[in-house]
């Protein structure tokens, strides 16, 4: 059976996050719903990295296995044509062999997080940044996001419910920047735990403000306890915007 790499693009917001779920339409079964209605046959996608609920993304990747030997454009087209109108995009369709992963064969992945740091809510991008009305020094979070590269015991930046055996990551780029009303945190390692970019994130958020300093970062990382973890950035400012391949 022929195997194809998707590159694909949602607006997490409508969506109880990537994998199905009972709770709630998923990304997955909006991409195989439509997939499946071309294709005339049912298929299961297999995602890079799964999104939770109300998070976004600008590459996402998967892999399907087809029974036809279909033209790559003719993939692309035929699903967005059956995706219409759910906030879902194939941005490309590659036919690959059947070693490649989308998962599995993944080296990197990198996420932004958006925080809009005005005064006035957001209006037309609400629901895809998290405002912060408090006024943020993205500098002193930059320093203190530095202070979490590297290999280490993330136990505190986890979610209770994380499912991964080892807490133990490399953090290969924790990046703040501002560009004017908006702070840009940019991060990318091989794999991340559950709600781990959040989390660092919410950490972040509390040295921006000013009420941590920039060194409790370092020492919540240390202390290897979720309590001592910042408050959760939302769902809403998160993106994931590429995965690196061999």
């Amino acid at each position: 059976m022929p195997r194809y790499k998707l590159v694909v693009e949602y607006d997490g917001r409508a969506y109880c996050g990537w994998q199905w779920q009972d709770n709630g339409r998923a990304v997955q079964q909006a991409v195989e719903e439509a997939i499946a209605r071309f294709a005339g046959h049912a298929v299961r996608v297999q995602c890079a990295g799964r999104t939770d609920a109300g998070v976004h993304a600008t590459h996402q990747v998967v892999h399907v296995d087809l029974e036809k030997d279909w033209r790559t454009d003719t993939v692309r087209d035929a699903t967005n044509a059956h995706l219409k109108p759910e906030p879902v995009a194939i941005l490309s369709a590659l036919q690959v062999g059947d070693a490649f992963d989308a998962r599995h064969s993944a080296i990197k992945r990198h996420y932004l997080y958006r925080i809009l740091n005005r005064r006035p809510p957001p209006a037309i991008e609400i629901g895809r940044v998290w405002h912060v009305p408090r006024p943020l020094d993205a500098e002193a979070m930059h320093d203190a996001a530095q202070t979490l590269l590297g290999r280490h015991d993330f136990t505190t930046f986890r979610a209770a419910d994380c499912q991964a055996k080892s807490p133990i990551r490399t953090l290969d780029r924790l990046d703040v920047e501002r560009i004017g009303e908006e702070i840009r945190v940019f991060a990318a390692a091989r794999s991340f735990l559950h709600h781990q970019v959040r989390s660092m994130v919410g950490s972040l958020e509390r040295v921006g403000t000013g009420q941590w300093p920039v060194t409790q970062v370092a020492e919540a990382l240390a202390a290897c306890q979720r309590a001592a973890c910042g408050p959760m950035a939302p769902a809403t400012g998160l993106y994931l915007i590429g995965v690196d391949y061999p």
